[in-house]
């Protein structure tokens, strides 16, 4: 899976995070959207570097990923793309969703069938640990009673 594939879809064209004005984004609509490294095109492997939703997408985007606010996703692409330089390489691509949690999870599942992992900056969830077995029970020991 790749930003041509999800053109394919029915995703909105690439709009590079470096030109992205809230006049671009949808107002008040939920949408599941992927970050692109447009850099990296023509090579092996895949191009998206992110794929999120959002009821919200103005201030998931702007308020979280270009002003830092946020959890450990946000903070994390922050940093990717102030500190590391990404913000003149990732563009931005989106299509809307009645059930953005659903479809979030359609698109990561395709992308891990055919790359074998998730995109680069998405945290991948841990698997469950195999569940532990419990201490058996320890008897007590019984006490000598001191006779003088």
């Amino acid at each position: 899976m790749n930003s041509i594939t999800l053109k394919e879809i029915g995703f909105s064209d690439l709009v590079p995070l470096c030109n992205l004005s809230f006049l671009n984004l949808p107002n008040d609509k939920s949408i599941v959207f992927a970050l692109v490294d447009k850099t990296f095109s023509g090579k092996t492997g895949s191009d998206i570097m992110y794929i999120g939703r959002s009821k919200k997408p103005v201030k998931k985007i702007m308020g979280s990923y270009l002003a830092g606010f946020g959890g450990k996703s946000s903070k994390k692409i922050y940093s990717k793309l102030f500190d590391e330089g990404y913000i003149e390489k990732i563009a931005l691509t989106w299509i809307e969703s009645d059930n953005p949690r659903a479809t979030q999870q359609e698109f990561l599942s395709k992308f891990v069938e055919e790359q074998n992992e998730y995109p680069t900056w998405n945290i991948a969830k841990k698997l469950p640990e195999k569940p532990k077995e419990p201490k058996k029970a320890v008897k007590p020991r019984a006490r000598k009673s001191a006779t003088k």
